[in-house]
């Protein structure tokens, strides 16, 4: 269905107070582009991984991190659970892409205005149709500044939950191609999880077979 035809057009939402699902926020050409600086940073070194958990098993989503990267669970300079390699700089694109997005879902104020957050880490997560991503916080930070979420290619299901507990109450979100949801203040260690994707759901004029979720961080460190 076009977005023209929309039964029910999809607008600004306050999932929970400081969550803010912002739908559309990339259009097709930002998309692109972001796509493509995506697959040259999934190159190796340093390149796309699989994760592996403490306990031995490993994660369904494979990733790739800027700046700092992160493993289970902590942050290092280096790749310290695949090849070993230096993690690729945080490019400044990413940085104001991050401030843009919290100021067009939560105010500029949310950056903080004494000392305004600096975005320094990218976390990417390729899901393909199988993929999940199961209930955790975004909790090995310093800095409290906001998280902001970029959507490319397959629609998921994104289940944004409380901070207490990875179970109930949580709300369903729909997020497709181009959208952005950004959580900060109360909402900012919310459990938050991706237990759907669907397959073949992305735009065909941006040739991408799956997911990509672009998260963006102030590390604080």
């Amino acid at each position: 269905m076009s977005m023209d035809a929309e039964l029910f057009p999809r607008s600004r939402t306050e999932i929970a107070p400081g969550a803010v699902h912002l739908p559309d926020w990339l259009d097709a050409d930002r998309q692109r582009r972001l796509l493509e600086a995506c697959r040259g940073w999934a190159r190796p070194p340093a390149g796309l991984r699989t994760v592996r958990t403490p306990g031995g098993g490993t994660m369904t989503s494979r990733q790739v991190c800027l700046g700092w990267h992160w493993y289970p669970y902590g942050y290092a300079r280096t790749v310290v659970d695949g090849d070993g390699s230096p993690v690729k700089p945080f490019p400044d694109l990413l940085g104001d892409l991050a401030r843009e997005a919290v100021a067009d879902t939560l105010g500029a104020d949310a950056l903080g205005t004494d000392a305004p957050a600096t975005y320094d880490i990218a976390l990417i997560n390729f899901y393909d149709a199988e993929a999940r991503m199961g209930m955790h916080r975004d909790s090995d930070e310093s800095s409290d500044a906001p998280v902001v979420s970029l959507s490319l290619g397959d629609t998921c299901v994104f289940r944004f939950g409380n901070t207490e507990s990875r179970t109930r109450p949580y709300t369903d979100v729909e997020l497709r191609s181009g959208d952005l949801f950004v959580f900060g203040g109360a909402s900012r260690l919310a459990y938050h999880g991706v237990p759907r994707v669907y397959g073949g759901t992305a735009p065909p004029e941006l040739g991408l077979a799956g997911r990509l979720n672009v998260t963006l961080r102030a590390g604080g460190f």
